[in-house]
């Protein structure tokens, strides 16, 4: 749970500095949402059942259909583009295996109403500094960048036969997986040579998308993140353009993250109704989470606390409290010993805990006063309640400084 809280924050951080608007859904939808976008054949990847209403209905396995669903029916309520990103609990019905659950969390960014590269530029420039955001270099990852159009294209030249169009992705997307003679023989029956098609991904000529999506990068001094690749074409049928892939670098090149354009999906859930172009992004928290912890750049995830109170006096636990319920409102995370405890195991706990000072409160005369302990100096000054805050603060954490 700290792991995947530390990765939210970063997610959530990183898009509202992009200006998206966070957004959410229900996780239960019918299930002829998935089945218009994708076929009956995905059925068998979800969890779906027949509810009280006799409905069928499915447990969410990806985001974009809902988010297209909900465009089409309010997008005369927001002006567009229209940024938003959501961070969805998602299931699919599936084989576990490393890297790969039955259920997970994922940080989904679309942009919705805007046809320009400049769109699919922000989206993937949004997507590296997500990566960045939770310490990942250019020696760490690359977005491999390519488009759906320059494939439709070169398939066009090649076949007079559209409707086998999504069948060539399937084995273009499964090339880097499938053994070469397998894919050569699932090219022949396309009427395609291998040759060509490796030709053509040595090529990485760039096409005119793809070089504005570069230059804009290139201004950013994001260039050095991405390249151009043509063994990404994205194997869900809905995408339209630019097409990419998140990498990690290494032995495996394990997919961080994947996305791109897809200008028909709105018109189709919509059944023609509503037509806007879209494109967006998704990023499992599960393979990430594996990544960071293999990179060893993830911080410390103690369940540290700023401040603990030592109440050694019990006639001073009153103004003990109050003491802890100060630094609280202050935005000071403070713990202390909930009965009577000897001072040595209060202390020990303190430092257990991870705590930057100790408070404990002391009679003086008719006045109760403060001794505020910097842990890391051993150096202790007397306060009184009134200026506790002011003593704290330039020792715990830049929240709580913020916070006065």
């Amino acid at each position: 749970m700290p792991l995947r809280n530390f990765i939210f924050s970063r997610w959530r951080e990183t898009a509202r500095r992009y200006g998206f608007q966070e957004y959410d859904g229900p996780p239960l939808e019918e299930l002829e949402l998935y089945t218009v976008k994708s076929g009956a054949e995905i059925v068998g990847q979800l969890y779906n059942f027949v509810d009280k209403g006799e409905r069928a209905v499915s447990l969410r396995p990806e985001m974009t259909p809902t988010l297209a669903r909900m465009v089409a029916a309010s997008e005369r309520n927001y002006k567009k583009p229209i940024k938003w990103f959501a961070v969805p609990q998602l299931f699919r019905y599936e084989r576990q295996q490393k890297g790969r659950l039955r259920e997970h969390f994922q940080l989904n960014a679309d942009i919705i109403g805007e046809n320009d590269p400049a769109a699919d530029a922000e989206l993937v420039a949004l997507l590296i500094d997500t990566l960045r955001s939770v310490g990942l270099t250019e020696n760490d990852f690359v977005v491999r960048l390519s488009s759906r159009n320059a494939w439709q294209d070169f398939f066009a030249q090649r076949s007079s036969d559209p409707e086998k169009a999504y069948e060539f992705y399937q084995v273009i997307d499964k090339m880097e997986r499938d053994k070469p003679e397998v894919t050569d023989e699932k090219l022949r029956s396309l009427g395609i040579q291998a040759a060509e098609v490796k030709s053509f991904i040595e090529s990485g000529t760039p096409t005119p998308e793809l070089e504005a999506v570069l230059r804009h990068l290139r201004s950013r001094g994001l260039d050095k993140f991405v390249q151009v690749d043509y063994n990404i074409i994205r194997g869900l049928a809905y995408y339209t353009g630019v097409v990419f892939e998140a990498f990690a670098k290494g032995a495996t090149m394990r997919a961080i993250a994947g996305g791109g354009r897809y200008n028909n999906l709105v018109k189709l859930i919509s059944g023609g109704k509503v037509d806007l172009p879209a494109l967006g992004f998704g990023m499992g928290d599960v393979v990430l989470g594996d990544l960071l912890l293999e990179k060893k750049v993830v911080p410390s995830l103690k369940n540290e606390v700023d401040t603990f109170v030592l109440i050694e006096d019990e006639t001073l636990r009153d103004a003990s409290l109050g003491v802890a319920q100060q630094l609280r409102e202050a935005g000071i995370s403070v713990e202390y010993s909930l009965t009577a405890t000897k001072a040595d195991k209060q202390f020990k706990r303190a430092i257990e805990l991870g705590s930057r000072a100790t408070v404990r409160c002391i009679q003086k005369e008719s006045a109760v006063h403060c001794l505020v302990k910097d842990l890391a100096s051993r150096k202790e000054i007397e306060v009184s309640p009134a200026e506790l805050l002011k003593a704290v603060a330039p020792i715990v954490s830049p929240i709580a400084k913020c916070a006065t």
